[in-house]
Parts: structure tokens; sequence; C-alpha cells
């Protein structure tokens, strides 16, 4: 007996062994027939990361698991990701190992673990998941003699996710964790399938969502007849969000097309199945609701589903006097009355169509009523619509529990119908829309964070005629604003139901428009790096101008504040359009004069732009200055200045997220003149310093008045064209530049009369005369660095004292020259004058009488050059007699 005992547990250890071992001896084995499998069956790139194959995990049966694997498509869809999952777990008999790589591997359970499989149809009808490789051999093989064979007995797929989108439906539909199984027998040409279903469902179709993230469960027995690809729904029981549904009947997959006949309905009439209907998130828990009334849901869908067809249907959707009641609330919503259809007869596509009649609801005495039709559903829809009722809308939170982050307010009344057809909407032909009626809403109010104040309507109405919306009056105030406009919208209907951006002009009267109330705020969140401090988040608002506006507003506007500025008399048109405000012949009043302006301003970039073209008039300097954070950077020295300013400027540049000027970005040019001025030295370092350096004026007493300058600016730089002014009597010109960071590089030019320079010219000026002294200006140059608040003043006067020497010396030279050409000229006059005079008696001449007289000829009169040139021979000739006479002399 021992021995036998010893002989069982020596089979048992054996076995044990080979259990262990078996799937190191074989694991080669099946990944080289997995990649061979891939690489034959399909047109993808198929990768994983590891495959195991285990005895224990489902013992007696062997498990192959495939560990992160994917499948890259090739084109036309190169790059996409077809499926990619994290496990992927197949059980078969452990004897189909020992089958050779061409015999068939029978699997018996399939399990599919947290696994995405991405879906693509494109525009032209190709297909992502289209990747099996086409026998093109011709050869007659049993097409189940490689590879795997389905028998299954069951399957899973665990937390999974199935997306599929389809370009050319416009249709998406996106199933979420997706947990999914079956139990039956594949093997079997008809068995039954018991399968059990949950996920969340979203569809959306030509860009319109009907289902997002809804709930649905299903618990179905299904009758598969293999051989004729027929799966008939036996036992059945669905759930969408929380409304129950059962349906019968079979869907067949042809080869050509497929075929299905399906009806469904709700299990029971009780009102609470509408409730139902709305997603768990809106309705809340409806067990405890009170119902009264029936909501009942049938359907039929049947036929074939091709490239030209899709099924007919006949939906119904009804409910008769219900109504219903929340504990918690203190209000009922009553006369609940539906009557709602989808159809199609043709199984044409542009055949499907809703209507809806005699659909209406009261709380307490506001009744709500409408009815319509919409036609052609997947095609160009044909809106058919009435809608009439008064709704006091703060009655909707205490009949049902909505969660708002406001409170609803206001009294909306319409009476209103329309007809239109979608292309007509989309290519902007209003003329084939017909609506008429009137709509108005009272006492309205809105809170948003993206608004800082509460904004309350007391009355806005709207007038509809055609396609064309009139507003007769609208009231507004928010803040310290308040609005009274009137005017058009000119496709109200494309703006609610296509992208169309909203069109219309406006006529705007305000007493009182604070910029402030209307800026729509965008957080940005910005990262800051310290020497102490590794990371601080901050939280900038960015203005943003709405994209969806396309409006043109005409404003009169009594005062309009924007910061601590106050704006008087404005008036002009602003066009909203593609986030730009383009502003066209503003006028407003400030700082005691005026300003005209035209230009825009962008928000559509990352970084707001402007281009603005300004024309201020008669502005108080001061005021200004204090106000206008640009004036204080374009001109500084403009806060020691108290007058009368006028310019005009064009500028553009980029913005702050406030819309205020980012200075240092500014390019443009201005040309300024000052009316009239009075300089105080004392308000700016820079004329105090140079006040007290130049002791022989006082800065108070310039004369600015008429004064004009040309200004450039660029790249955060103001560049002053030369001018000029007087203080005193003393010219002075400047010229530099300086930035907006205040930095100067400034040069004065001052033409001082050199009587004021006192003892540092006195010697200098010892050598003129009195005339020649209150005639003498000295050039004095002055060098400004620095800022304009910590100046560094260079007053170079001994460049004043070497130009004046210089002027001095040049002065002297010219009077030696005069008193030459004095002498010479005087020396000429005598010179010539005794030689024009006519021979006087000579007593000589009488004593020599009794001499031989000669001839005398007449001489002609000799010109000016030849008289200087004698006069000149004369005076050299009378030099050399006399050196002649003192050499003779010296001699003796």
């Amino acid at each position: 007996m021992k021995k036998v005992f010893k002989i069982i547990g020596i089979v048992l250890l054996v076995i044990v062994v080979i259990l262990i071992a078996a799937p190191f001896l074989f694991e080669s084995q099946i990944k080289d027939y997995v990649r061979k499998t891939a690489n034959e069956s399909v047109d993808a790139q198929v990768e994983f990361s590891d495959i195991s194959l285990s005895f224990f995990r489902s013992f007696p049966q062997a498990t192959v698991v495939i560990e992160n694997f994917s499948v890259i498509n090739n084109e036309p869809f190169k790059g996409d990701t077809l499926a990619i999952g994290e496990e992927l777990q197949l059980e078969m008999s452990i004897k189909e190992l020992f089958k050779g790589a061409d015999e068939p591997k029978v699997l018996d359970d399939i399990k599919i673990n947290n696994t995405f499989l991405n879906i693509k149809v494109d525009s032209l009808g190709n297909a992502n998941y289209d990747i099996a490789i086409e026998d093109t051999t011709g050869a007659a093989a049993d097409s189940a003699s490689t590879g795997f064979s389905f028998d299954l007995k069951h399957y899973e797929i665990n937390n999974s996710r199935v997306k599929y989108l389809d370009e050319g439906q416009k249709l998406l539909l996106d199933v979420e964790e997706l947990n999914h199984q079956g139990t039956g027998d594949f093997s079997l040409a008809e068995s039954e399938l018991d399968t059990e279903s949950t996920a969340l469902v979203s569809l959306d179709f030509d860009g319109v969502n009907y289902l997002n993230r809804n709930k649905v469960s299903l618990d179905a027995v299904i009758q598969m007849d293999l051989e004729n690809m027929r799966y008939t729904f036996l036992e059945n029981e669905a759930t969408i969000n929380q409304l129950p549904l059962t349906f019968e009947g079979f869907v067949q997959v042809n080869e050509d097309n497929n075929e299905i006949d399906l009806s469904f309905q709700t299990p029971s009439s009780d009102f609470k199945n509408f409730l139902a209907v709305i997603p768990e998130t809106y309705a809340k828990n409806i067990e405890n609701v009170e119902t009264n009334g029936d909501f009942i849901v049938n359907g039929k869908i049947q036929g074939i589903i091709d490239d030209t067809y899709i099924p007919k249907m006949d939906i119904k959707v009804s409910s008769n006097n219900a109504s219903f009641k929340y504990p918690d609330l203190p209000k009922s919503v009553e006369d609940i009355n539906l009557d709602l259809q989808v159809l199609n007869e043709t199984g044409l596509l542009e055949d499907t169509y809703l209507t809806f009649d005699n659909v209406t609801f009261r709380i307490d005495q506001d009744r709500f009523a409408t009815n319509g039709s919409v036609k052609n559903l997947m095609g160009n829809m044909l809106v058919d619509m009435a809608l009439k009722g008064t709704l006091n809308l703060a009655n909707l939170e205490q009949a049902y529990p909505l969660e708002l982050k406001q409170d609803l307010n206001g009294i909306l009344t319409a009476d209103v119908t329309t007809q239109f057809d979608m292309n007509s909407i989309e290519k902007e032909q209003y003329q084939n829309v017909k609506s008429s009626g009137t709509a108005s809403i009272k006492n309205f109010s809105y809170k948003s964070p993206e608004i800082p104040n509460e904004v309350k309507i007391a009355n806005a109405t709207m007038n509809f005629n055609q396609g064309n919306v009139r507003v007769p009056e609208l009231k507004l105030t928010t803040g310290q604003t308040d609005i009274t406009a009137s005017g058009n919208i000119e496709n109200l209907m494309g703006f609610l139901f296509t992208e169309q951006n909203l069109k219309g002009k406006f006529k705007v009267d305000s007493d009182v428009f604070a910029i402030n109330d209307f800026m729509i705020a965008e957080t940005e969140t910005a990262t800051e790096e310290t020497s102490n401090q590794s990371a601080t988040e901050t939280t900038n608002e960015a203005v943003k101008i709405p994209s969806f506006l396309d409006t043109e507003l005409a404003f009169i506007v009594n005062t309009v504040i924007y910061d601590d500025l106050e704006l008087k008399d404005a008036k002009g048109t602003i066009i909203l359009r593609d986030e730009t405000a383009t502003l066209q012949n503003i006028t407003t009043n400030i700082f005691g004069g005026n300003i005209a302006l035209a230009g825009n301003v962008s928000t559509k970039g990352a970084t707001p732009t402007f281009d603005m073209d300004l024309a201020l008039n008669a502005l108080n300097i001061a005021e200004s200055f204090n106000g206008l954070e640009m004036l204080q950077g374009l001109a500084p020295v403009a806060q020691a200045l108290q007058g009368k300013l006028q310019t005009n400027l064009k500028l553009n540049g980029n913005l702050n997220n406030d819309l205020t000027p980012q200075l240092s970005t500014l390019a443009g040019n201005a040309l300024a003149e000052i009316l009239t001025a009075e300089v105080n030295p004392e308000k700016l370092a820079l004329l105090s310093r140079l006040d007290q350096q130049l002791d022989f004026i006082n800065l108070k007493d310039i004369d600015l008045d008429k004064l004009k300058t040309r200004l450039t600016f660029n790249d955060g730089m103001v560049q002053i064209e030369p001018f000029n002014f007087n203080v005193e009597g003393v010219n002075v010109e400047v010229s530099g530049s300086h930035g907006f960071d205040m930095n100067m590089n400034y040069n004065l030019n001052l033409d001082v009369p050199a009587r004021l320079l006192g003892s540092q010219v006195g010697n200098a000026l010892s050598k003129l005369s009195g005339d020649e002294i209150r005639n003498m200006t000295v050039a004095l140059p002055i060098g400004l660095k620095g800022t304009f608040q910590n100046p560094q003043i260079n007053v170079n006067m001994q460049q004043a004292v070497t130009n004046l020497s210089q002027r001095i010396v040049a002065k002297q030279k010219e009077n030696l020259q005069e008193r030459g050409q004095d002498a010479i000229r005087d020396i000429i006059n005598k010179q010539t004058g005794n030689r024009n005079q006519k021979p006087k008696s000579d007593t000589t001449a009488v004593q020599d009488s009794t001499q031989t007289q000669t001839p005398q000829t007449e001489q002609k009169p000799k010109n000016q050059e030849e008289q200087v040139k004698d006069a000149a021979r004369n005076i050299l000739g009378g030099i050399l007699k006399k050196n002649q006479k003192k050499k003779d002399t010296t001699g003796k």
C-alpha cells in the first residue's frame, strides 16, 4: 500500500512540475503564433509588450494573456490608433497547445480589460476597422484552417470605451465605462446568448447633442442563428437614465445590408416615466415625487439599413392632463400635455420628421403652450412652430429642482409664430423666413462670475417680422450704468440655430456708462519664480470682446466712467466685429477740453492690440497729466505745467489685460502745441535743479505760449524734434529723447547774453566796448541725463567761455581789419584827392621862368584801381625813403 501512495505522490509531483514548467516550454511558441496570425490577418501594426501562459488562472483551461497591446492603422488612416488595451485574456483547452502551427486554436473564453476602441469612417466612406487582408491566392482553403476558431462559451468587456465617428454622416457615438458580458455557445448553429450591459452613452448628430453621458443598461436574452446571422430578442429589460423600456424583434446581418425589426414600449404608463427620461443629475431622486396622469412611449423601427435607406420608424410619446410635485418644493407643475411623434414612412433619410402638438404646462396661473413640426430632420430642416404663454421665471425653481448659480426671476411673455428652412438661415436669405408676433421680459436680473455687477432689465421687447427682430425698447441697469436702447437684430434665427454671429444695429442712450461694468473676465494663471519660493500662481483678468457679436452701436452718453476718469457728452459709433471694436467719429469732453478719436481695438490674438488716431483740443495740462498715463510717458515735463494743450496723435501698440496701453510697445507720432502755459519748476526735480544751477534766469518766466513740436515714439523711446522757446530774453533750443522708463538723453543750447554770465566771463568781456557787450551772446550747452526725478545736469560753462573768447578774438580781428581798411581809405582819399586838384601859381615856377619850358600833354583821369596802386606806391615809397634816411644817418 505504501508503494501505491508513493507512486501517486510521484505522479502528482510530476504533474505539478509539468504545470509549472509547461508555460515556459510553450510561451515562445505562443508568441510566434500570435505574431504570425496577426501579420497574416490584418493590414495594421500590431504591437504588445508581453505574452504569458498560465495553467493556474482557470485550471484546467490554459490562459494566454496579451499585455499592453495596440493596433495602429496603415493608410489611409496611417498613425491612427484603432485599438489600445491593457489586457486581453484568451482561454482554451490545454490540448489546443499541442496542435500544429497550421491548425486553428479553439478559444472558449475571451476577456478584454481597460481597452479603447476608436472606430472612424471618413467623408469618403473609408473605415479604419477594415483591416482584414483578403486572400488573393485563389486557394480554396478552409477559412478556419489557421488562426483562432471562436467556439466561445463566455466573453467579457470590462471598463472599456468604444468611440464611433462617421464624418460623412456627421455622427458621433461615444460609449464610456462599458461593461458587457455574454454567456452562450458559439460552437452551435443556434443557441441562446445571455447578456448584461451597462454604459454611459453620448450621441451627437449634425452638430446637435442628443445624449450626454446618459446611463444605459440592458439585460437581454438573444436567440442566435449564426448560420443566417439573425439575432432575435427574447427576454429583455433596458433603462435609459431611469426610464424602463421593453422591446422585441430581431436584427439580421446580410451580405449587402442589415435588416432590423424592433418594437419597444414603456412597461407602465406612470407619468414618473417622463421624469425618468431626464438625466438623474437634473431630475434628482424621483421615488417620492407625486405624479398624476400618464406618460407612454412606444415605437417601431423596421426596415433595411444600407447606403440608401434607413429603417422606417414610428415613435410616439404622449401624456394627457398630467402633473408632478417634488416633496421639498412649494409649487407643482400641472396641466401637462404631450403629443410628440417621430415618423419616417419611406425609409429615406430626408423624409424623417417630428411633430409636437398641444405641448402645454402650467405653474400657478402661468400657462405656456407650443406646437409645430420639424420636417426633413436629417437634411434641410423645415421648421413650423408657434409659442404662446406667460411664465414667471422665479416659479421654475419652486416647482423643479434646478441647481443654478443664480436665482431666476422676471416675467417672460411670448406670442410668436415662425416658419423657416435651415438652408435659408445658413445662407442668410431671411426673406424666406416668416415670423410674426412679440416677446418680452420684464423685471429680469442676472448675476454671473464673468461680470462684476448684477444686470437688471426693467423691460425688453422684441417684435418679430420675417427674419428681422425689432427691439423698440430695452431698459437696462448694472452697477453705475443705465442704458436705454432700440434697434434691430438681423439674424436671430441664424444666431440661435447655426454658428452665425449675432448681427444688428442699435441706438444707445445713457446718462452714466461705466466701462468696468461690462468687462468680461477671462481668467489666466501665470507662474512667477522668485529666489525665496519656487512658484507662485497669480490670476489676471483679460477683457475680451465677445466673438459672437457683429453689431453696430451708435451712442450718446452724458457721462462715461473709466477707472478714475469721467468723460462728458460722449457720442459716436462703435462697431463690434471679429473680436474687434472699431471706433468711428467719437468725441467727448474731458480735462476742460475735448477729444476726438477713431481707430480700433482688437482682442482676437493672445495679446490685445490697438491702432488709434486722437485729436486733443484745449485740454488742461495738469488734469491730463494726472489722468493719462500715456501723457506722463510722452511728455513727463508736463507735470510742471499749468495751461492748455492741443495735440494730434497717431499711435498703435499692445494692450494690457484691462485694455490700457503697454507703453513699451507704443509706436507712432504726435504734433503737440501748448496754447498757454505757466511753469512751476518745483513740481519736477529736473526743472527745480536746473533752475538752481542757472542763477542768471528764472524758469518760472519761460514763455511756452504757442510752442509747437513733433514727437515720434517706437520701442519704448520718445524722440523730440528740435524746438525753441524763450525765457527772459534767452533763446533755448531743445533736442534729444527719453524712454517710457523716464531715462532721458537731452541737449539744451542756450543763447545767453554775455552780460548775464557776470564774473564767469568778466576778463573776456573787458576787451569789448559797451555796445559790443550789450549785443554779444554766448552759446551755453547743457546736457541732461538720468531720469526726470533724478537728473544728471551738465552745465558746460567752460565751453561757453571758450565760445565767448573765440567770438571776442574774432571781433577784435574784425575791428582791426575795419581800422586798417579805414586808414588805407583815408590815405587813398588824400593821395587821389591831391592829384585831381588843379595847379596853383607857384613862386618857384615864376623864378624859373627864364628857363626853357617843355610843352605839357593833357592826361586822362585815372580809375579807382590805378589810384589805389599809385597811393600804395607812394605809401611804400615814403616808408622806404624813411628807412634809407635812417640807414644813412647811422652810417656817418
